[in-house]
């Protein structure tokens, strides 16, 4: 079925015209990746494209002052913050740079000497390629018939070997959410055989009303690890702020497997971001907004998708997905890697609107040809 989406039409679906006025200061033209001659849409890494609010840019451009300086001041400011926004003690919390560092260290503590590590499959892969490195076992949990995390059957997979079990929600790359309710119980039984770890990296993007952190077991003594992420709403993948939240003495472990210091631009704009709800809010409604223009285009061509509480969507593409990856960058747009077993299927990245209009030109010359 052919696609026809102008450019009219994809901003009066997204509404994104009204929203441009809103905030002064972001940025409007697509996330570009310069490859010889060619300019290439970057949709395939879930960043968020319309950049840092002017609030986090202001006080990174100012924290250059201070930027001979160590990390002490700004990272106990901003360890600060998260601790009464989460409505948790400072000491349960260690920042890292990006949530990377938190999954990696991660890797390391639970997967050394033969660990054994349970994960959903497909999902996020860091934690688990990490603890590959230093030994570990990776056992590998199918998603369930409506592509949700099947906790049930992972929860049958601990044994006494498991070191850490991984969740990501929502999942990346479905987009998919567990139900908050039964993530609570699953991580309320699987915690007392072994460690839990909660990736909450699209936290912020979530719309559904069950949806629930596990920051409340942590508040409650569990072994639960959560991390979060500075990359995502708030746009500062470059800069590498992350933070992971758990009892006192996971953290201290945490924290002593880590390799290397946060920067202090980072932490100056991760502080002034995370201080900017109303920038958070509209990054937050530009993306639902470009999802929804998204899937009426899907709808349109007749190709089945993951309603998602991301800010990507996950779509089967009739063909191979790597065939589909090169046509695609034939057409200038980068998508996301292949994600096995759904080797049919593509995970894109919301963009501004320039961006995902020229997406839809492309998909339109890709499906018809």
């Amino acid at each position: 079925m052919p696609v026809t989406m102008d450019r009219r039409e994809w901003l009066t679906r997204s509404g994104a015209a009204a929203v441009y006025a809103v905030v002064a200061g972001c940025q409007s033209a697509p996330s570009l990746l310069k490859r010889g001659d060619r300019d290439l849409v970057r949709l395939n890494l879930n960043e968020n494209p319309y950049g840092p609010s002017p609030a986090a840019r202001k006080a990174m451009a100012e924290a250059f002052d201070e930027s001979h300086l160590y990390r002490g001041i700004p990272y106990q400011e901003l360890r600060k913050l998260i601790a009464e926004q989460e409505d948790i003690p400072p000491d349960h919390i260690v920042i890292g740079s990006g949530s990377g560092e938190i999954l990696n260290v991660a890797g390391l503590i639970y997967g050394r000497d033969g660990g054994e590590i349970l994960a959903p499959q497909p999902t996020f892969e860091q934690l688990q390629q990490y603890a590959t490195t230093v030994g570990a076992t990776i056992h590998r949990v199918p998603l369930d018939d409506r592509m949700n995390q099947d906790l049930k059957e992972m929860s049958r997979r601990i044994s006494s070997k498991t070191s850490l079990v991984y969740i990501c929600n929502p999942n990346n790359p479905t987009g998919v959410l567990v139900d908050g309710s039964a993530l609570r119980t699953f991580c309320e039984d699987a915690s007392g055989r072994t460690v839990v770890y909660v990736d909450e990296a699209y936290h912020e993007f979530v719309d559904s009303p069950t949806h629930r952190t596990m920051v409340e077991l942590v508040r409650e003594g569990r072994n639960v690890i959560v991390s979060r992420t500075a990359s995502k709403i708030h746009a500062l993948a470059g800069l590498r702020i992350g933070f992971g939240i758990a009892r006192p003495d996971i953290i201290r472990t945490l924290a002593q497997h880590r390799t290397g210091s946060v920067n202090v631009v980072g932490l100056r704009g991760a502080i002034a971001s995370y201080h900017d709800a109303a920038y958070q809010s509209i990054s937050k409604r530009r993306t639902q907004q470009g999802k929804e223009a998204l899937y009426a285009l899907l709808d349109r061509t007749g190709h089945r998708y993951l309603r998602s509480e991301g800010n990507f969507v996950f779509f089967q593409t009739g063909r191979s997905i790597e065939q589909f990856r090169t046509s695609m960058q034939e057409q200038g747009i980068l998508v996301a890697r292949p994600f096995p077993p759904f080797n049919d299927w593509c995970r894109v990245s919301i963009g501004t609107d320039e961006g995902m209009e020229r997406f839809a030109q492309a998909l339109q010359t890709v499906f018809n040809s």
